[in-house]
């Protein structure tokens, strides 16, 4: 259960914890008619720091706009209110979830007239997967649920609604014993897992699926991608079958929850070495570097979020 943290921030105004309520007939309940952001707030040796949080008010915004959900904010708008969050929270590393809904109205598809409702909340969130994982790797399995066809449901939209495959590819994954499941696309090829991107590394090339083959253009990707540039280590965007996943050097997931986290088996064949491989490692280190400030951001990644100055008393 979360654990209530400061307040929430609710279309430009900061509201109690308790007070950010829904009714049981808003539109986002019956169809899941939402569209939101994970972002992540690293501890740094100078303070506070949220993890990219234009971009990603800008794909919250993006997949609002998808979706015909006029949210009537701004990128200035959102990033204030996330950095607002996080500073009344007082929590030095934390998890941020902007979502933007369709709230209470009407009750039929169409809903064109109900409100457009955002919020952004934080909590504590520690390793997606799990802290051990991040060293030692998790175990994956194919799953029997396709990921989204195009021209079903936007995979481009990061929205509730997706999520609904997100869970049964989980579910599957978790009742069977594995940590997640990767979900192949409708053609057959590798798509993505419940909640993170992929990468595979073969014959010291990265290689990862394209943005067509029903994946999220993942922040957390695009970083991975861009250290990787930063490393000298060839990055190739293709489609990629399922069989290259047993016999590639190494493989890993990336994602705002699971950050880089290795993969050391698939449908139980081991994955290279059956542990972190140095490639990840290397993109791993540079990644956490990154985040933590030990390493410059030379990306403009984080924005620092400093305490609210109390104002100097005026002198008589």
């Amino acid at each position: 259960m979360l654990k209530a943290t400061g307040k929430i921030w609710h279309n430009g105004k900061l509201i109690p914890w308790d007070d950010a309520k829904i009714h049981v007939l808003s539109h986002v309940v019956s169809y899941g008619s939402s569209v939101f952001e994970g972002v992540r707030v690293y501890e740094t040796e100078h303070g506070s720091a949220i993890f990219r949080g234009a971009d990603h008010a800008r794909r919250l915004l993006d997949s609002a706009k998808i979706y015909r959900m006029d949210a009537r904010l701004s990128l200035a708008e959102l990033s204030k209110g996330m950095t607002d969050v996080v500073r009344e929270s007082g929590l030095a590393s934390c998890y941020i979830r902007p979502i933007v809904l369709r709230g209470y109205g009407d009750v039929g598809v169409l809903a064109r007239d109900n409100p457009i409702d955002t919020y952004i909340a934080c909590w504590e969130w520690g390793k997606y997967l799990g802290e051990e994982a991040l060293a030692h790797g998790v175990d994956v399995c194919i799953s029997s649920w396709t990921r989204i066809a195009p021209n079903t449901l936007p995979a481009l939209a990061k929205a509730g609604a997706n999520y609904m495959n997100s869970q049964l590819i989980r579910m599957e994954a978790d009742v069977n014993g594995y940590a997640e499941g990767i979900a192949l696309d409708d053609a057959g090829y590798v798509s993505e897992g419940s909640g993170e991107n992929i990468f595979v590394i073969r014959d010291g090339k990265l290689l990862t699926p394209p943005i067509g083959a029903s994946v999220l253009p993942g922040i957390t990707r695009d970083s991975v991608v861009k250290i990787a540039g930063q490393l000298g280590i060839p990055v190739v965007e293709t489609i990629i079958p399922r069989e290259l996943l047993y016999i590639a050097d190494e493989v890993f997931f990336s994602g705002t929850a699971a950050e880089v986290t290795p993969i050391r088996s698939v449908d139980r064949i081991t994955v290279g070495g059956g542990r972190r491989g140095p490639i990840t490692e290397r993109i791993q280190k540079r990644f956490f570097d990154i985040v933590s400030g030990k390493a410059k951001d030379e990306f403009g990644w984080l924005t620092l979020v400093s305490p609210v100055k109390t104002p100097e008393p005026v002198g008589v």
